[in-house]
């Protein structure tokens, strides 16, 4: 069983990210969802209910939005609460250990835009993220990245869901064979 960790501030107007959640959640029932921006739209996480859902998992999908080259508030502060000294990290932080996490993030932008000569920006973006997971002894199982799906990009809805549904297809491949 995996838990899928959503944190959209917009889900309700998103396109790619419902789309990519329902695809999963239609394909893989014992998937847990946990929106978590919905259930603390006021930033008050609680640690300990959001701890305790990372222990029933062996997997863990972090589905976000990238915002200004970032993740969105809500992940950030998720993770600097549930990834809590002694639970994933420090001499006793050894909870997490060997939980496979896998990345799948929605570009407004196309990938061309992010690449210039001196460096991968979507990379270098990461980083800090692949060193969370790191950290807190976790394995990063994949990195799923699916740009352009932004309403301003001048593509269809239907294009962009289309795109999402491939998208949740190579998620939900990478989940049973790992």
């Amino acid at each position: 069983m995996a838990l899928l960790i959503l944190a959209h501030p917009y889900y309700t107007r998103s396109i790619a990210n419902k789309t990519i959640v329902n695809q999963l959640t239609d394909k893989y029932p014992d998937l847990e969802v946990r929106d978590i921006f919905q259930s603390y739209p006021d930033y008050q996480i609680d640690v300990a209910a959001e701890q305790q859902a990372l222990l029933r998992h062996e997997t863990v999908i972090l589905q976000y939005p990238m915002f200004w080259f970032n993740m969105p508030a809500i992940l950030k502060l998720w993770f600097d609460e549930v990834f809590s000294y002694q639970f994933a990290y420090g001499s006793q932080g050894d909870k997490l250990k060997n939980k496979k996490v896998l990345l799948s993030m929605t570009v407004g932008q196309s990938e061309k835009n992010l690449i210039n000569e001196h460096e991968n920006l979507i990379e270098s973006f990461l980083k800090s993220v692949h060193h969370s997971i790191q950290y807190s002894q976790m394995n990063l199982s994949g990195t799923f990245l699916l740009f352009d799906v932004s309403p301003l990009s001048g593509h269809s809805a239907s294009k962009i869901k289309r795109e999402a549904v491939e998208h949740g297809d190579k998620i939900l491949k990478h989940l049973l064979h790992t």
